[in-house]
């Protein structure tokens, strides 16, 4: 039987899109006003769906101010992704010492095999391969502390994709020698390949700003 999605699902995942696609770009507001406009809701709804997307990370909200999409500097750029290199890294060890993967990963790692060079929409299913790695590796612990870091990873990832810092064949090279460790139970190169994929992906979203020790990054698409 089809799952329909309720007003309640399909607001925040239309809003969610669209602050991954630029639509509200980092720094801008998203009000209640607009959000109820944009997808023909009552202002209840709009509402629910902006704390839900707070409660992700992906909004941020300050007391009796309007909830806007964050606006990451090179500091938070380093800071999440040294942490998220300690907590993947982990991740992918244990994954190791196990030798399975995540059915999930496969899936995602699957559908980033399909696309082509210039083929966009990369962003969503590199956040579900990292995602699906770290929920599969046992720790419910170290699950939780990934979740609260993915809200900003994906805002982070949806920048590598507008641009086009990466593209999906480079980045699906680079999960396939994460999983190519795993599968060999080979703990040390997973965890090292997991961090040095981060870490690529740090210095190029750190190298595209105007001034890397500084400024914010390019918020401008490329196409």
């Amino acid at each position: 039987m089809a799952q329909h999605l309720t007003l309640g699902d399909e607001v925040p995942s239309r809003l969610r899109e669209d602050v991954l696609d630029l639509v509200f770009a980092p720094g801008s507001p998203v009000t209640e006003a607009a959000v109820a406009v944009r997808y023909g809701v009552a202002r209840p709804t709009a509402r629910l769906a902006i704390e839900r997307l707070v409660a992700d990370g992906l909004l941020r909200r300050e007391p009796n101010r309007a909830a806007r999409v964050p606006r990451m500097d090179a500091d938070d750029i380093r800071d999440l992704y040294d942490a998220r290199a300690v907590v993947e890294g982990a991740a992918a060890e244990r994954l190791a010492r196990g030798g399975a993967i995540p059915a999930e990963a496969l899936a995602a790692h699957r559908e980033l095999l399909a696309l082509g060079r210039d083929d966009g929409g990369f962003a969503r299913i590199d956040a579900d391969f990292h995602r699906a790695l770290v929920a599969g590796q046992g720790s419910a612990r170290l699950a939780r502390l990934h979740a609260q870091l993915m809200g900003e990873v994906e805002l982070c990832l949806a920048q590598v994709q507008a641009r086009r810092l990466l593209t999906a064949p480079e980045i699906a090279a680079q999960h396939q020698g994460i999983l190519d460790a795993v599968i060999a139970g080979d703990a040390a190169a997973a965890g090292d390949r997991a961090r040095a994929h981060i870490d690529g992906a740090r210095d190029r979203l750190l190298a595209a700003a105007p001034d890397p020790d500084r400024a914010t990054w390019r918020t401008e698409r490329t196409d």
